[in-house]
């Protein structure tokens, strides 16, 4: 595992070379935290009858015994159950790998992902019961995220075959494109349709838009597996008439979950300040992390200024300003990221979203919040003092759900639930709410044709619906529509404390990845956290920090352009201008709004899913 702190100065790929998604391989909590419990054992007690165990990552799986092509294919067919397809649909795709895995039989494929339950499953699982079906051996390898996206990186320079295949975030998609180091989704299906199966249907991904690059409309990255940035809150203390009424008489509306931030800082001061302690705990209506660290800069570039309404308005990414205050052009060249170019990244609403954050930490979380980092801040609410988070990925589903933590009943149903999350005063209906990280298959040119053709095959075999539905109940990742809806996702969803009904409802397209709009993440992802720290420490202000951030990401946009890395799109700086050219201008950067604290608005939360049919509900 990557130490939080261990980034180097290089600004290489393996600048972030920590990976926030090592969380669902479970772990320690903080020092007297409940412990922490991860995806591999979170659902012992509640087993649901005639299903796998949900959030378990086995160790190994075998049910064929021996047996291989199509006399493995009933033995796994039962293992590899749910799914959303009808039993001859599933062998029929099941048949389709062990034909077309013939002539590749024998062969050995390296593949690498993250360690996380997602890939564990792929690795622990599906590698044997590919090996069953086609004779391919896969060795895929599980390291950190930096370690992961570095060797993607050296690959692509050497042009060496290091692995024949890797997994490697969405957030690339501005990325990969621009490098011109892979194969497409869309090219390499449509030139080896020999070797695709009929049926892996790109509309049932969620997130197919999320991969595409809009320059040529193509499919650059094959999903395996997402989760969601949502607002957490305890439903039962919410619930709670005493505390309903207290609210109400305090603020003048309902205790609901929050739809602006107004009422999010309303709901914090409530718990932290007035109610103070709860079956006599003390108790505190905001959870966050603030010690300096990589994982700051994930705070921040996650969407937490687009909630606020910084970008333009777009999905799945705001244009021509996107979610890290990047403004692209027709052609989708970065022009810059200040304001004085025409970004917004130093704009009213980015230093609005820094001093909440900032000021939010200090005023309502526990004391100890500002010295913790993602990783030990993730496990904090299980202890059951926390009433609300902004900010906080449903990757923790599985280990707040275990029936012995404080914060789930005996039967194994939460007392709390996830959410959409609120939005700032810049928000605007039409602009994404929030973020989602996705692992994806991406395919380097460099591995040779055969040994691709192979991997190919796979990444395919990890992602069809003969599969998913197995993976999405080992890894609680879902990333296809066909399996959110499968009749074992609804008997799974009392557990699941809102998971499942996020995925179904409307409001799941506006949590996008990081977007087109970013030419590198890799170079431009450490300037947030070490600009963003000292607004924490407060040894700069926020809007010093986000001058900073915005400066130090123009000058890096202007080295990838001069060094000519970027073989499409690349950077073309627009020159400064005065701010007040840009605030004046329609669209982002946004001046500032006469009112930043307007009244808090709440909605009861099956109103809140079902209002993102309607997104001009949710102004306020």
């Amino acid at each position: 595992m990557d130490d939080e702190n261990s980034t180097s100065r290089t600004g290489k790929l393996s600048d972030v070379s920590v990976d926030r998604r090592k969380v669902l391989k479970g772990g320690a909590a903080v020092a007297g935290a409940t412990a922490f419990v991860g995806p591999l054992n979170a659902f012992a007690k509640n087993q649901i009858e005639g299903l796998p165990q949900l959030g378990h990552v086995p160790e190994s799986a075998n049910p064929a015994g021996g047996k291989s092509g199509k006399e493995a294919i009933d033995a796994w067919m039962d293992y590899l159950q749910p799914s959303s397809l009808s039993k001859e649909a599933q062998r029929k795709e099941l048949e389709f790998f062990v034909e077309k895995g013939e002539q590749f039989s024998g062969m050995t494929i390296n593949a690498v992902s993250e360690s996380t339950g997602t890939h564990k499953f792929e690795s622990n699982v599906l590698t044997k019961a590919f090996e069953d079906l086609t004779g391919i051996t896969v060795k895929h390898d599980l390291m950190g995220e930096g370690k992961t996206v570095s060797k993607f990186l050296t690959e692509a320079q050497t042009h060496q075959d290091i692995y024949d295949i890797f997994t490697i975030d969405s957030d690339f998609i501005g990325t990969v494109p621009r490098l011109e180091v892979t194969h497409t989704i869309t090219d390499y299906m449509q030139d080896n349709d020999d070797i695709t199966l009929p049926s892996l249907d790109l509309d049932d991904f969620i997130g197919k838009d999320w991969v595409t690059w809009p320059g040529d409309n193509k499919v650059y990255q094959l999903p395996q597996g997402q989760f969601a940035n949502l607002y957490w809150y305890r439903k039962d203390w919410f619930d709670r008439p005493d505390l309903k009424q207290k609210f109400k008489n305090e603020y003048g509306y309902e205790l609901n979950v929050p739809v602006n931030w107004a009422a999010y800082e309303d709901i914090a001061d409530f718990f932290t300040n007035k109610v103070k302690h709860i079956d006599g705990k003390r108790v505190y209506g905001h959870m966050d992390y603030g010690k300096k660290g990589p994982s700051i800069g994930w705070r921040i570039h996650d969407s937490w200024l687009s909630m606020a309404g910084m970008s333009d308005k777009g999905l799945p990414f705001g244009r021509p300003v996107n979610d890290w205050g990047i403004r692209i052009d027709d052609d989708m060249n970065p022009v810059g990221s200040m304001v004085e170019r025409g970004g917004a990244v130093n704009g009213p609403a980015a230093v609005y979203a820094i001093e909440k954050y900032v000021s939010w930490l200090k005023k309502y979380a526990p004391p100890e919040a500002t010295g913790l980092t993602f990783y030990s801040a993730g496990p904090v609410p299980a202890k059951g003092h926390v009433a609300q988070q902004i900010f906080w990925y449903s990757a923790f589903t599985s280990s707040l759900t275990d029936p012995s933590l404080p914060v789930v009943n005996d039967d194994g149903t939460p007392k709390w639930r996830m959410a959409p999350s609120p939005h700032g005063p810049y928000w605007e209906p039409g602009m994404k709410v929030g973020y989602q990280d996705m692992g994806s298959w991406t395919m380097p040119k460099y591995t040779p044709k055969k040994k691709m053709k192979a991997a190919w095959l796979y990444a395919q075999f990890t992602t069809c619906k003969a599969i998913s539905g197995r993976k999405l109940f080992a890894a609680l990742t879902p990333f296809r529509k066909s399996d959110v809806d499968m009749d074992a996702m609804t008997k799974a969803a009392p557990y699941l404390g809102g998971l499942v009904e996020f995925y179904r409802s409307p409001a799941v397209k506006y949590w996008t990845p990081t977007g087109t709009g970013v030419p590198h993440y890799a170079k431009l992802a450490p300037i947030w956290w070490k600009n963003v720290a000292p607004a924490v420490t407060g040894d700069k202000s926020a809007q010093e920090a986000m001058d900073s951030v915005g400066e130090k990401m123009d000058q890096t946009m202007a080295r990838l352009s001069k060094a000519g890395v970027l073989k499409k799109a690349p950077p073309k700086l627009n020159p400064k201008k005065s701010k007040d050219h840009w605030l004046e201008a329609s669209g982002a950067p946004k001046p500032k709004v006469e009112n930043e604290n307007p009244k808090g608005k709440t909605k009861p939360y099956e109103e809140l899913l079902k209002a993102f049919d309607d997104p001009d509900a949710l102004s306020g």
